[in-house]
């Protein structure tokens, strides 16, 4: 399988978050690789997106990341709780990202992993409602790939945190508004938001 280049994120940031459905994100800890598949990719556009942190080229410690190379994972805290994995896009300087809100374990090995990192137990040893929201948000997605704030700025060409093409293709994808952004007046309704069933 392939890694993918920083050419692939150097593009359209909507062609970018359709794309990534069906990719594998690999995270390696401690030398042991998981892998997910994404499923749910949302996209943020600075120059002209209200729902994003660099809306208008506002740059500020917090967005700094969001103005690197196509190809830099930018995670920040939500709730004070929660962290996201966005990937930068688009060309040096021009903000923009996608946002990883949802994916699937590739393998039953990387399952096991996620789950102890989630719930500190088994595939087998999670209820019902854990298994149906194993990996429905992009916390949840943070939290059993241990990413955190200090992976923020991490380049997506090395070793660390990547993406690879598996050479699956969703042919049933979804497109909405994004979610929990009512602040963002017009760019509510922007359908940026993609999605399809494993």
């Amino acid at each position: 399988m392939d890694k993918l280049t920083r050419d692939f994120y150097d593009r359209d940031t909507i062609v970018v978050a359709r794309e990534l459905l069906g990719k594998h994100l690999v995270r390696v800890v401690d030398g042991v690789p998981t892998a997910l598949r994404i499923t749910e990719t949302e996209a943020y556009i600075g120059r002209m997106d209200k729902a994003c942190h660099a809306y208008g080229y506002k740059r500020t410690k917090r967005t700094e990341t969001l103005f690197a190379p196509p190809g830099t994972a930018y995670i920040y805290l939500i709730y004070g709780m929660y962290h996201c994995l966005n990937f930068v896009t688009e060309g040096e300087n021009e903000p923009a990202a996608v946002l990883l809100r949802a994916g699937v374990p590739v393998t039953g090995a990387d399952a096991l992993s996620m789950s102890v990192r989630r719930f500190h137990c088994t595939p087998s040893e999670m209820s019902s409602y854990q298994r149906k929201n194993f990996l429905n948000g992009p916390g949840k997605l943070c939290k059993a790939l241990s990413l955190t704030k200090e992976q923020n700025g991490l380049s997506l060409l090395g070793d660390e945190l990547y993406v690879v093409d598996a050479g699956e293709r969703p042919s049933d994808i979804h497109i909405s508004k994004r979610i929990g952004i009512d602040y963002a007046e017009e760019a509510v309704d922007f359908p940026w938001r993609f999605y399809y069933e494993p």
